[in-house]
């Protein structure tokens, strides 16, 4: 019998009793991170890492939470439960599981770079491995965050020069956090949408060193916000609540601007592919680091990351789950009538080929 069950219900753990992201209402549930998708309100019980306890309550209310530190193992049942990094964001984790010297970790979504505020990824060794593969394509390959860093501050810069206001979209919970990092030293003023900036003071009350911003207010005069930064969610692009920061620039901080086409499609001015994700290569180097002999992949281009496992010897199988519903996760909107073109199989194998080194995974 496996460790781990693919239910409706999410990922279940039959040994110890309890879920892991339920997606539906369940008695007890091991939370991975606290984005929307993974997090659901309606479980009895929840257990996640310290860091996401304050973000659970905002995101949940007056629930039962628990929470553990990494690396703190608890047993359930009977069943040995840590948690450990996963740098997605801040108090995102993997979950290891471990019943009867057998041992599998649920990755949730993880990113591998270490952004300076969520944590640095652990890999965590175990028999099998559950995978997000949101980007697990060859043509998602980032720069580094320093480089992209320099190019948003730049733009920012040029922006200010021809009198534009600079609007960053940015996910509220993850990406805009990062993006403060990278803004905070420009000398200028940072101002918040309402849903960034409600994590913006729940992260502060936790006792988080953000830089010091405002919220845009319906009272804010307009002339305030002139040459000036702000940070907004993708469900505020495009609205009449941006009109108030004419004349302003649009940048938008996402993996899927890796793509060319996609800042047109979004009528943007600018692209910045900052995600909060692992790529192509970090998607395998966590595979490989784990050294487990199966692989199930679930969210994201899980039929392309998959067959490559199996080409490649390890043992890969997709899952079908519920996750993907936040805006870094999805694929960009696109015109009525048009569908997002994932590259064809020739298209990967041309990649894949180009390689420095393709005969192991990784490398």
């Amino acid at each position: 019998m496996a460790l781990v069950d693919f239910t409706s219900k999410g990922l279940y753990c039959s040994a110890g009793d309890f879920y892991i992201d339920p997606w539906k209402p369940v008695h007890k549930a091991i939370i991975t991170h606290a984005h929307s998708d993974h997090a659901r309100w309606g479980s009895d019980r929840y257990l996640c890492h310290t860091a996401s306890l304050p973000l659970l309550k905002l995101r949940l209310g007056d629930v039962a939470i628990e929470s553990i530190q990494w690396n703190e193992p608890i047993y359930i049942n009977g069943v040995k439960v840590s948690l450990h990094p996963a740098g997605h964001i801040i108090g995102s984790s993997q979950i290891r599981i471990e019943y009867n010297n057998e041992v599998w970790v649920v990755s949730g979504d993880y990113k591998t770079e270490d952004d300076g505020i969520s944590g640095v990824f652990e890999p965590v060794k175990c028999n099998v491995f559950i995978s997000e593969s949101t980007f697990g394509l060859p043509i998602y390959k980032w720069r580094s965050q320093q480089e992209i860093f320099q190019n948003i501050r730049e733009w920012i810069t040029t922006n200010q020069a021809t009198g534009k206001t600079s609007v960053l979209i940015a996910y509220s919970l993850g990406k805009a956090q990062r993006v403060m990092q990278c803004i905070k030293d420009m000398g200028l003023k940072i101002f918040l949408h309402g849903a960034v900036w409600n994590v913006h003071q729940t992260l502060l009350e936790a006792g988080y060193d953000l830089p010091n911003a405002e919220r845009v207010t319906p009272e804010t005069p307009k002339e305030n916000f002139k040459g000036q930064i702000i940070i907004a969610p993708p469900s505020a692009d495009g609205t009449p609540w941006m009109k108030k920061f004419s004349p302003y620039s649009v940048g938008v901080c996402s993996g899927w601007m890796q793509v060319r086409g996609n800042v047109r499609r979004r009528n943007a001015d600018a692209g910045f592919p900052l995600s909060d994700h692992a790529d192509w290569n970090g998607l395998l180097n966590a595979v490989k680091a784990t050294g487990a002999e199966k692989v199930f992949v679930t969210h994201g281009f899980q039929a392309a990351f998959s067959k490559y496992l199996n080409d490649n010897g390890v043992s890969a199988a997709e899952v079908k789950t519920e996750y993907g519903g936040e805006e870094e996760e999805t694929p960009p909107t696109l015109p009525e009538g048009e569908a997002f073109q994932e590259p064809d199989e020739s298209t990967i194998k041309s990649d894949i080929e180009t390689k420095e080194n393709k005969d192991e995974i990784g490398s």
